[in-house]
């Protein structure tokens, strides 16, 4: 058993490079192998979204605060907002962030494969991100 508490780990800033905007993100879970798991509070301030990005084993994110969009490469944006959740399958590519007045926070899960959780890709422009 691993009791972590409140206050225990600190709130990071998410790196620059796989986001736009400001971005914090709070650890949940980073369990040692061979547990798969990780899980982090991720907190965006108006206008943050993350880069376009997919997992090799798909993510789940359920949005614990204010209102945010997420959009799958190629399709309409969508609204999300505190209660929500989105599985994202296994390779699809995606963003998701607050929208240009809210922020926005969403527990974000998905697991490692061969050590690798995530593959980062290119920013999403101001265009992508407000025309939706």
């Amino acid at each position: 058993m691993k009791h972590v508490k409140c206050g225990d780990v600190p709130s990071v800033r998410a790196p620059a490079q796989y986001f736009v905007g400001p971005v914090w993100q709070n650890p949940i879970a980073t369990p040692d192998d061979p547990a798969r798991a990780n899980s982090a509070l991720v907190t965006f301030e108006p206008g943050a979204r993350t880069n376009w990005h997919h997992h090799p084993l798909g993510q789940t994110l359920y949005v614990t605060q204010g209102a945010g969009w997420f959009q799958t490469k190629g399709e309409p944006r969508v609204d999300i907002r505190a209660g929500d959740s989105i599985f994202i399958p296994p390779g699809e590519v995606h963003w998701h962030g607050a929208t240009a007045t809210t922020t926005m926070s969403h527990v974000a899960i998905h697991e490692r494969q061969d050590g690798s959780h995530i593959t980062w890709l290119e920013p999403v422009s101001d265009d992508e991100y407000l025309g939706g």
